[in-house]
């Protein structure tokens, strides 16, 4: 009989000489928190293919961003459903808009959270669309404008770091000329460099109310069989001035994670997203998995492909679950 000379499983024995070895390590440190805020006083809208997220009113999203910093979790991004939408979605333009009021609010009442503002406007548009529509189209470079008039409101109104996801060509160039030229040059920018125009989004698109009205964002958004063309927009955005680089979505882009990587030295942000979360609640729901176990091994498996940020609707569930742990 063959008796084996190599023994690895020497190193995992126990638990203590698992976590002493272990390669990889979740931290709450690693999370940021997507939230959604809309108009009106305590409102707290529960998203239903999003089982434990809500539509918040300010007032009430005050409240939970407090919660959330509780638990340890550093920072949010939010996302605003305002009361009214046209054409060239205003509200994400004016410093009186859904966002830019709860920004304020939020510095004013829990000042330590780092605030991250989502820089789009298929939230605004009555359309639909990441921008503005000509001819049938989203029009890019009027769009940039735009993108850069919506960051300085952000701004304005205190966000920490901007991220852009529109996937508008030259959206991050536009933005940072547009803060800098404002006196903001200290804003980072975060930029969706790698976002794939991806069935999993369905969940977000009903809890942010911005499913388009024609169409589809396959003009704009990356082709999922494509991974050389996002090194291609990585390299872009970092051209151009990004702080951050995101890949989106995370687990079926895991390889997109890793080689993004691989190639830049900047911090690399993945976007763990709704439908990627939903999935697992429907399945815990049905007794067939173990969300605690499932989400954590989710979660790793993102920050092991390379990303040192991860976004995720499990981070308020994560963190209590690694705390349980330490």
């Amino acid at each position: 009989m063959f008796t084996p000379y190599y023994r690895p499983r020497r190193l995992r024995r126990n638990e203590n000489i698992r976590r002493m070895v272990r390669e990889t390590q979740l931290s709450v440190n690693d999370l940021i928190f997507p939230m959604f805020v809309t108009e009106g006083k305590q409102i707290k809208n529960p998203i239903n293919s999003m089982p434990g997220n809500y539509q918040f009113s300010i007032d009430l999203l005050v409240e939970e961003v407090k919660e959330v910093q509780k638990l340890g979790v550093p920072a949010i991004i939010l996302f605003g459903i305002p009361e009214h939408k046209d054409d060239r979605g205003s509200d994400a333009t004016s410093d009186d808009g859904i966002i830019q009021r709860a920004v304020r609010a939020i510095k004013d009442g829990v000042p330590e959270m780092y605030v991250i503002t989502d820089i789009c406007f298929c939230e605004y548009t009555d359309h639909g669309h990441c921008g503005a529509i000509i001819d049938g189209d989203v029009d890019n470079d009027s769009t940039l404008k735009m993108l850069g008039e919506q960051a300085i409101t952000h701004a304005r109104a205190g966000a920490d770091m901007v991220a852009p996801s529109g996937m508008m060509d030259g959206m991050v160039g536009a933005i940072r000329e547009a803060l800098d030229d404002n006196g903001f040059e200290k804003i980072p920018i975060m930029s969706y460099a790698a976002k794939y125009s991806s069935a999993f989004y369905g969940p977000f698109r009903d809890a942010a109310e911005s499913a388009p009205q024609f169409g589809d964002r396959r003009a704009y958004q990356m082709d999922p069989a494509n991974a050389r063309e996002a090194l291609y927009e990585v390299d872009l955005d970092v051209e151009e001035g990004a702080d951050i680089i995101m890949v989106k979505p995370a687990l079926a882009y895991l390889d997109i994670i890793c080689r993004v990587k691989e190639r830049i030295d900047l911090p690399v942000a993945a976007y763990n997203v709704s439908g990627e979360f939903s999935m697992v609640k429907a399945a815990a729901k049905m007794g067939w998995i173990d969300e605690k176990k499932i989400a954590l091994e989710m979660l790793t498996s993102i920050k092991r492909a390379g990303a040192d940020l991860i976004l995720t609707y499990f981070a308020k569930d994560a963190a209590r679950w690694l705390k349980e742990t330490e």
